[in-house]
């Protein structure tokens, strides 16, 4: 019985985790470059005045443009859609 009781105490304690980034982690990601506000796309300052270059929906007013498409016009907010004449 003592020959188990000394084994019990000479067996090593269990290692601490290490708390934080290790050597063997990877590294962390680089991070993004933030691109430019695509709003800005939409307007062209000439002189004090400010043009749209896109058309507006109108349905929902100022602010909202319509989105390009080959044959059409279309609203992502609303839905709504005006065909292009060909």
């Amino acid at each position: 019985m003592s020959d188990q009781k000394v084994a019990a105490v000479t067996a090593k304690p269990a290692e601490p985790v290490p708390a934080g980034p290790t050597a063997k982690s990877a590294p962390a990601p680089a991070r993004k470059k933030r691109k430019e506000s695509p709003v800005y796309k939409f307007y062209q300052v000439k002189g004090e005045k400010v043009e749209r270059l896109r058309k507006e929906c109108p349905r929902c007013g100022r602010g909202v443009f319509l989105g390009e498409h080959r044959d059409r016009m279309t609203c992502g907010k609303c839905g709504y859609t005006s065909f292009k004449k060909k």
